[in-house]
């Protein structure tokens, strides 16, 4: 059953410049107990997507165009105060990007806890929510008694389960988690992954998962979808994205995911910088990072195409991903985009 549908969402900021098209005509659809991965450079729009649902974002962020249907509810028309009271938290939940920079650090955790219950749930006492925040520490391999510390007794991976626990007390529809695992070593970071997806299950919540880091995505989600320049420019199933992605960016993002059955190979990344979103103008985004952009890819902006099983690319040479696969796995391939920018081709002229 579909949880959440976000249909030609425009989120723009508004600065001197004009419009920055932080999320830029984004389709997604998210069913009950499914996780979508969003993955993508700093700067992508991933989190400004995420934050989107429920409209926890700067004062300078308005919406342009487009529609958010959460479970039923256009969220773009709800009050200040029907956010707070109906989704945040109660439907839709945050997992920030860093646990510290989540709590209030003059309360203890449980406090913070039993806060967020009491706000939402009617006839719920002090007792009664701190006990729930104490199931939810030990279900979540916390010694119950930590909940009457404060944020800067935790270590770091204590903190995210915290924040988990956090995130969790209402037993949400949907969580939000942005970059869960930063700062972790892999050992912890893989257990906060296990313990995010454990938890999800038992309350068949949905999930969308934002990080950099296509490894981390590939392992926990259901669906992928591939941020760049504000806009998704790739989603399918987990399995198509890490083995038969179409768009040459998803190609320069898997190559930088190493391969632990090869030690020997050698990760190859993305020549250039992310590009500037205030009037990006027509074309593709990417193509002045790309070696196999064309004429075409700088003067027309790449329409959505769908190809087998929901596996959606913009790119103007995605019915060539064979030959843009093969190409995208030699160094020599990116080395030539790596030695001088690329520009876009001139039109007319005398030869």
């Amino acid at each position: 059953m579909t949880l959440l549908t976000i249909d030609g969402l425009k989120m723009y900021y508004t600065s001197e410049d004009g419009y920055v098209r932080a999320a830029d005509d984004i389709n997604v659809e998210l069913d009950r107990g499914q996780t979508l991965g969003l993955v993508g450079e700093s700067g992508s729009g991933k989190t400004t997507i995420a934050r989107s649902i429920i409209r926890l974002l700067p004062d300078n962020a308005e919406v342009i165009d487009g529609s958010i249907d959460f479970d039923g509810t256009e969220v773009t028309e709800l009050s200040s105060r029907e956010l707070r009271k109906q989704i945040r938290w109660q439907e839709v939940s945050m997992i920030p990007q860093n646990a510290m920079n989540g709590f209030d650090p003059v309360y203890t955790v449980g406090q913070q806890i039993v806060q967020v219950i009491r706000y939402h749930e009617d006839g719920v006492s002090k007792a009664e929510a701190k006990e729930r925040a104490r199931e939810l520490f030990d279900e979540l391999g916390v010694d119950p008694d930590r909940v009457d510390d404060y944020p800067h007794q935790f270590s770091g991976g204590m903190a995210q389960r915290a924040m988990i626990a956090l995130a969790l007390c209402l037993e949400p529809k949907l969580i939000l988690a942005d970059e869960p695992t930063t700062a972790l070593d892999v050992v912890i970071q893989d257990r906060i992954l296990e313990t995010i997806s454990r938890m999800q299950a038992e309350y068949n919540s949905a999930m969308i998962l934002i990080t950099h880091d296509i490894s981390v995505v590939s392992e926990a989600s259901d669906r992928i979808a591939v941020c760049y320049g504000g806009r998704i420019v790739e989603q399918a199933d987990a399995e198509t994205i890490i083995k038969n992605p179409r768009h040459p960016y998803t190609l320069g993002l898997r190559n930088a995911f190493p391969d632990i059955g090869d030690t020997d190979d050698e990760l190859i990344s993305i020549p250039g910088t992310p590009p500037e979103l205030v009037d990006p103008g027509e074309g593709c985004r990417f193509a002045p990072r790309c070696p196999f952009a064309e004429e075409e890819c700088w003067d027309v902006t790449p329409q959505p195409e769908e190809f087998d099983d929901g596996h959606i690319v913009e790119c103007h040479r995605a019915d060539e991903a064979d030959y843009l696969r093969e190409q995208a796995e030699r160094k020599e391939t990116w080395d030539e985009m790596r030695e001088e920018v690329m520009e876009p081709p001139i039109q007319g002229g005398d030869d």
